[in-house]
């Protein structure tokens, strides 16, 4: 566990990214195509604390970044090699490009200076997307990982970014999967591994410190 001064250090307003994974109203709003998942983030308060990262971060200078994952309506470019897809395809809610599925879910806010990366395959909001690109053009060395699922998007994010040179921070109580004991066993024997993990309260109080907020250019 990292102390104060060692995580104020590695959440630097000007070198660290706040990325939401898949917190998309098809996902986790009231309407999802995965209403476990859905029931899961919002009663054990993961996608409020979401929220509060995301309101800290726009307070603080940190530049937030929201993965969504989605499809045409058409399916064009989507994968269909693992059972995951396949099983997507059949769901009464699809996350289909310009609807209401792939908008940021309440309470979470989008502010004018958050990027919103959209992909068409793959599980990772990182590996064949844009966001690494992004993250080196704003001079990240740390990312902060949030958002669903425990099960798959959130560690595939965590592992790329570990694999691309970046430091992963993981707010545990931030990250939401199924069934619920999975999450914390996955974080403790995996995450854990590679990751700095920390509370939502030990980021905001990095976060809400004393520290100026800073500009990006």
């Amino acid at each position: 566990m990292p102390s104060r001064e060692q995580l104020s250090d590695l959440l630097h307003p000007t070198s660290t990214v706040l990325l939401t994974v898949e917190c998309q109203q098809g996902v986790v709003g009231p309407d999802s195509a995965l209403p476990e998942l859905a029931r899961e983030a919002r009663s054990c308060g993961a996608l409020g604390r979401v929220a509060r990262l995301v309101a800290a971060a726009h307070g603080s200078g940190v530049q937030v970044i929201h993965a969504i994952a989605e499809r045409r309506p058409d399916g064009r470019g989507a994968n269909r090699n693992a059972r995951l897809f396949r099983a997507a395809e059949r769901l009464p809610v699809q996350q289909l490009t310009g609807t209401a599925a792939v908008r940021v879910a309440a309470p979470i806010e989008v502010a004018e200076q958050d990027i919103v990366v959209r992909r068409l395959h793959g599980v990772s909001p990182i590996h064949g997307t844009e966001v690494d690109a992004l993250l080196r053009n704003l001079g990240c060395r740390t990312l902060v990982v949030t958002g669903v699922s425990a099960n798959v998007a959130v560690p595939a994010a965590v592992f790329d970014a570990v694999n691309l040179g970046y430091t992963a921070v993981v707010p545990t109580d931030a990250v939401a999967g199924v069934p619920p004991e999975y999450t914390p066993a996955m974080i403790r024997h995996t995450l854990a591994l590679v990751a700095t993990c920390v509370t939502t309260d030990e980021v905001l109080g990095c976060l809400s410190g004393p520290r100026r907020a800073a500009t990006r250019g």
